[in-house]
């Protein structure tokens, strides 16, 4: 489990606060830039390419006497209609379900400014039994702020949200702003992670996720939806004693895995050079998060089906 450094001042579990806190929003709408805004590092990876997101991330912030336990969602499938990715595509949309019955809060993200059909069938699903607080991110693209209100007022008519938070997910300020509304929300009952903690999930869930966003980002629109990362051997080496952690080794094998032999050639390119660029910058980032040394080997098979294979998706680690 990832944690931050530094010491945190004891809160008795008389007076402490915690809720689970869900972020649910169409694809592509900044549910993961703005969780590792919140908790203040990386847990949950980014890219322009819709639908990065395949699991639930958990990311745990504890300020003051509240920990905020967040869970990033996959956005909701209603577009993906790809021959090949109904059973992928269920998975998605059964992983959102199972977390909002759960949920102490939802937080709606929508883009400032913009509401469509995707975002409706996604708000429709949303449990009503549970405070919704519509968050309406990328504030900084709106030119006109003015507009911003009667906008805001409209959207009262689809639902009966019980705050309205506009904000940038990039600024700081803002997601301060965010975790002070969202504190009376959460029940007053005893932390469930160490005041430390980022995330519940391991280095080794982590390592793939990066690996993966670095596909997404250096292959852009030229891959298609249909590709996964696995990690076949996942193995740490202590620093020697008395040496600092960043003397230490962590050796990943992964695989990643395509549907088709022309998508192989894609990811490899020529002689190799974009799978070596993939390593490069999933290696530099994974040294960073882990403090330590990583030695990352990359393969690229072909697994045609697998987005449509209910037990494969299971082998890949998809619940």
């Amino acid at each position: 489990m990832a944690k931050k450094g530094g010491a945190e001042q004891a809160v008795p579990d008389a007076q402490q606060r915690c809720g689970l806190i869900a972020i649910v929003g169409r694809p592509n709408v900044g549910k993961s830039t703005l969780l590792n805004a919140l908790v203040g590092q990386k847990v949950s990876i980014t890219s322009r390419k819709a639908q990065t997101t395949r699991h639930r991330i958990t990311g745990i912030r504890t300020d003051g006497d509240t920990q905020f336990v967040f869970v990033d969602t996959p956005g909701f499938q209603t577009r993906h209609t790809v021959r090949g990715t109904a059973a992928l595509n269920r998975n998605l949309n059964k992983t959102v379900q199972a977390t909002l019955s759960d949920v102490d809060v939802v937080m709606f993200l929508v883009e400032a400014g913009r509401y469509g059909p995707d975002d409706a069938k996604v708000l429709a699903l949303l449990p009503k039994d549970k405070p919704v607080i519509l968050v309406a991110n990328k504030l900084d693209l709106v030119h006109r702020r003015e507009d911003l209100f009667p906008w805001l007022q409209s959207m009262q008519a689809h639902h009966p949200f019980t705050e309205y938070v506009p904000l940038s997910a990039q600024k700081e300020a803002d997601t301060v702003r965010l975790l002070g509304i969202l504190r009376p929300y959460l029940p007053e009952q005893g932390w469930w992670y160490d005041s430390e903690a980022l995330t519940d999930r391991t280095d080794r869930f982590l390592a793939s996720e990066i690996i993966r966003e670095k596909l997404f980002r250096l292959t852009g629109d030229e891959l298609p939806y249909t590709s996964t990362v696995v990690i076949d051997a996942y193995a740490e080496e202590p620093p020697p004693p008395g040496k600092p952690k960043a003397t230490g080794l962590v050796r990943i094998a992964a695989t990643i895995i395509v549907e088709r032999e022309q998508h192989k050639g894609m990811i490899i390119g020529d002689k190799g050079e974009r799978l070596k660029r993939i390593g490069t910058e999933a290696r530099t980032e994974l040294e960073r998060l882990m403090g330590s040394k990583v030695f990352l080997e990359l393969w690229v098979k072909v697994r045609s089906g697998w987005a449509d294979d209910d037990a494969r998706l299971r082998t890949y680690g998809y619940e």
